[in-house]
Parts: structure tokens; sequence; C-alpha cells
């Protein structure tokens, strides 16, 4: 098994460096084993072991036993203690959420703190199964049913070739010594109820059970990539950025003209949080105005094209900031204002020339009220800015986004949209001012 490992591992983890890999081990078979292999094939390794407090005793001789271990192999022993109980009460989670957040969370700070090159956990062929089988049967797609990743970010799985028979074969060969968790035989849980109940009865009715499905997920990784290619390339013909909102805005009619279309939204739209997919949907034939959220992000509907944005985009809609006098500049979060005597900057996005004499300092940036108004330049008489914002077609999102500057109370530009002509050069100003906006 050794020279087996050792070619997987070279062939798709690249040739060991003297990089150091945390060993992400809870002194069960799996871990031990893993370590070992790392060990045996001249890498530089460090055994990380969380102890979540939940077994008592046991928990803590698991603890020992690990850095026995590390001691034995003269390897560096990182470890840490959870109080997952209360973690899990204060997050309304399921122990073995609790569990899983904080061990990774712990291992991304090790990773950083100990410059790890990458850290490996003891996922094997029969982890993969289960990963499986239980994500067929909560209903998912492609990506829920290709297993779990050998690679994601810096975790690397070089056991997911291997069965946890020939792990434990393996390990007794080696004499080697490992602990037993009393929590891996509690049928309470649904990954538990598979590995004893369901999967021994299918290995029993088919021999070539694991190998079978190992197959199957390999085709559907290849199957996988091909969505991700096509997915790639319909989004750099339909997804463009929304400089006006920060958002994306996406083609509508080139969405309706995908033959998979519900596969094509899933794709797209997974990764900000959507579940809602039938409403989703809905969204390309509904009226303008019309949204979806889910718990970070909202689609839009936008006459024809679909808004995508962060929930939080308009957060701090009504603060108010200030230039209080001539030379100031004003940062905030998607731009920057001056207010100067001549343009020195020609790469400004937006700028107008005012009459000096017409307004107050400080000037005013907000974003949109309830009765305002304005006079805007080319157009007879004042205007409601609703009114003004509806003609120009903007959407609620983009209305959201328009930057206001104003003296005293007064418009007197509806950034990089409309000035107001009663603060405009005429011939008589003797002294102008010219505002200016880059984002």
């Amino acid at each position: 098994m050794l020279d087996q490992f050792r070619l997987h591992f070279n062939t798709h983890f690249g040739t060991p460096s003297k990089s150091t890999i945390g060993v992400a081990i809870s002194g069960g078979v799996d871990s031990v084993v893993l370590a070992y292999l790392l060990k045996q094939s001249e890498v530089d390794i460090a055994l990380l072991h969380c102890n979540f407090l939940l077994r008592g005793i046991a928990s803590n001789g698991d603890q020992a036993f690990v850095k026995r271990l590390a001691d034995q192999w003269e390897v560096p022993f990182i470890t840490t203690e959870f109080n997952t109980i209360a973690y899990a009460e204060v997050h309304k989670t399921s122990i073995q959420i609790a569990a899983r957040e904080l061990r990774y969370q712990w291992f991304g700070k090790m990773a950083k703190l100990y410059n790890l090159d990458s850290i490996a956990t003891a996922h094997h062929a029969d982890d993969n199964l289960e990963t499986f089988l239980i994500n067929l049967s909560r209903g998912t797609g492609l990506e829920g049913l290709i297993g779990i990743p050998e690679k994601n970010n810096q975790f690397i799985r070089p056991l997911l070739p291997f069965s946890k028979n020939e792990l434990v074969a393996f390990a007794k060969q080696e004499n080697l010594y490992w602990r037993e968790d009393s929590s891996n035989s509690d049928t309470k849980y649904l990954r538990n109820q598979l590995r004893h109940l369901v999967v021994p009865n299918f290995k029993n009715t088919n021999a070539n059970l694991l190998s079978n499905v190992t197959q199957t997920i390999g085709y559907l990784k290849q199957s996988q990539a091909l969505v991700i290619t096509y997915v790639k390339e319909l989004k750099r013909k339909i997804w463009s950025e929304d400089l006006d909102t920060g958002g994306i805005k996406i083609e509508i009619a080139a969405l309706l003209n995908e033959a998979q279309l519900d596969l094509i939204l899933f794709e797209l739209f997974k990764n900000y949080g959507f579940t809602a997919w039938v409403d989703v949907k809905n969204l390309l034939k509904s009226q303008s105005g019309a949204k979806v959220f889910s718990k970070t992000h909202v689609l839009l509907k936008n006459r024809d094209h679909l808004l995508l944005y962060d929930i939080n985009v308009n957060k701090g809609i009504n603060e108010i900031f200030y230039l209080n006098k001539l030379g100031d500049q004003l940062s905030i979060s998607n731009g920057v204002f001056t207010v100067t005597e001549t343009l020195v900057d020609s790469t400004f996005d937006f700028n107008i020339e005012i009459d000096a004499a017409k307004i107050k300092f400080p000037l005013v940036v907000r974003k949109r009220q309830d009765g305002d108004y304005f006079y805007p330049i080319g157009m007879q008489g004042k205007k409601k800015l609703n009114k003004y914002f509806k003609d120009e077609k903007l959407s609620d999102l983009e209305k959201d986004q328009v930057w206001l500057l104003c003296s005293e109370n007064e418009i007197v530009w509806v950034v990089g949209k409309r000035a107001d002509k009663r603060f405009s050069v005429v011939d008589s100003t003797h002294k102008k001012i010219i505002l200016t906006y880059k984002r």
C-alpha cells in the first residue's frame, strides 16, 4: 500500500517538498495510517489534534495518545481544546456541525501560524461512498454527487482511493496502534446509520459496490467539469459588472434560450446562497422590480436583466457626509469626491462646474430622501427626484446607489446623472468651483 500511496500522492499532490504538511489526526486508525504513510514517504508533517471535550476521559486519552505518537515519531504536535457543547448552543447548531466548524476554523489558523503547506485529512473511499449516499438521499445536483474533493483550498485528502478495509489491514501489517472512538458506532447519526446498517448490506449484495461507486463518481466529476466549462463561457457572454450598483447584470433573453435552464440557474447562482430555485426561475418572467432573496444576496428583475447584488449593499444608506471647504476630498465606500477651483485630474468619471457664490459650505453628500426635488439642467421647472429616476428607468437598487451633492437642503448635483441649473455657471459668475467624482 505504501508504494500505491506514494505514486498517488506524487501524481495528485506533487513530489514532497521541504515544506510541512499538517495532518488532522484524531487518534483513530484512518488518521494514524495517513500520518504514518506521509512520514514513510519522507514528507515533513505536524500532527494537529482537536479535543472536543465530548467524551470525558476518552477524549483526553485520545489527546495524550496523539502526543505520544508525535514524540515517538519526533514530529511537531499542535493541539487545542473546544467547549463544543457551548459553541453548539450559542450558534444553535448540532454537535456534529459545531465540531466541524470549530476544527476547520482552527486548522485554517494553524496553517497560517505555522506556515503549513497544506492540511491533510484522512477521508477515504468509504467516506466518499457515504457522502454520495447522504447527498443522494437529500436531493442534489452533480456537485453533491461527485463526493469529497481531493483538494479544497489548503485541504488535501490523499486516502480517497483506499478503502477502510485496506487501511485497517495496513495498520495491522505495520503493527500500528490506534484509538477507537465510541461515537463512531452511535447510529443516531445519519452517517453512522449508513456505515453500520445500510452499506454493509449493499456490499453483501454487490462485492464490487465500492469500486463501482468510485468509478461512477469519477464519471460524474468529468461531467461536472464539462458543465463548469460551459457555464464559464456563458457567463463571459451574459454576465457583466454593473458599475452603477456594484452588482452583477445578467441578460434574461440569453438565459431563456438555454435548453437546460434549471441546471444553468443552479450553477450560476448556487454560490450566492439561493435555494428557492422555482422562485429564481419564475423571476425571469416576472414583472420588473420582483426580487428573490437568499441570506446573503438579492436577485432583482430589472426589465431585460437580472441584477445580482449583496443584501447589505444599501447598508448605511442614511449616512451623511460633508465637504467642508474648497480643496476637500471625501472618500466613501464606492468613490471619491473633491472640490477644486480647476480640474487638475482628467481621470475623474464625472465633474460639473458651479457658481461659487451660489453654494454654502459644508456641502452635503447623501442618498435620496422622500420629497427630494431639483431643477434639472435642460428641463423646464422643478422635478421630483423619484419622477426623474422613473423617467431614467432606474431600478430600485440603482436609485439607492445614486449620490446627491447638496448645498444646505438643495440638490446641487444628482451625481453622474444631472446637475441643478440653479447653481450653474453663468455670464455674471465671478468664481466657479468644480465638483468631481471618481468611482
